[in-house]
């Protein structure tokens, strides 16, 4: 049995020019926006699709799934909380139907500042979604992109499965592991040179 515990990362702040941004309409869902979490400063963004379940009904912050699975398997390949900044291309998790398209197009326009403010040595999209609208190209899928490094905005780029649909498929749990040992021994390579 592992020792692991995963861990509430610390979040980051929106910029106060976005923390009441409705451009996308997603505001009108009624959750908050999370700019991202994690390390600003590190070294490997992370970018999945929305913000996922932070809190329980009575408001208490948890670690869901999603964040245990991921936490979970970059420790067991090495990598440290400090390495890793997770951030979103929605930055409110939608609760009922909206205009995916659209709404993936306006609220990118968020990323592409994170990108400017830290930027970071590699990027990792987990998820079809991510790695779709971070590519701009809705054919990319994660099983022709992962374990591989792609140059993508200037960034070395590079796709897992979504730690949800790992959850979901335990059998895909030995393909994340495999593409996280992928961007650990990428970072610790360019560490060393």
């Amino acid at each position: 049995m592992s020792d692991f515990c995963p861990s509430i990362w610390p979040e980051e702040p929106a910029p106060g020019t976005e923390r009441n941004c409705n451009d996308c309409g997603l505001a009108e869902h009624g959750t908050r926006i999370i700019w991202g979490e994690g390390n600003p400063q590190a070294p490997i963004m992370v970018l999945l699709d929305n913000p996922g379940a932070r809190e329980d009904r009575s408001g208490s912050p948890f670690v869901c799934g999603t964040r245990h699975t991921l936490q979970e398997t970059v420790d067991s390949v090495g990598l440290e909380m400090d390495d890793l900044y997770v951030t979103y291309v929605l930055k409110r998790k939608p609760t009922r139907a909206y205009d995916k398209p659209r709404t993936r197009v306006i609220c990118m326009r968020h990323l592409d500042q994170q990108l400017e403010k830290h930027k970071p040595d590699y990027i990792v999209c987990l998820g079809n979604v991510a790695a779709q609208s971070f590519f701009e190209d809705e054919e990319v899928q994660v099983k022709t992109l992962r374990g591989e490094c792609h140059e993508v905005r200037g960034i070395k780029t590079t796709a897992a499965y979504h730690p949800l649909a790992v959850r979901r498929r335990p059998n895909l749990l030995r393909l994340f592991k495999e593409d996280w040992q992928y961007v650990a021994d990428q970072f610790f390579r360019s560490r060393s040179t």
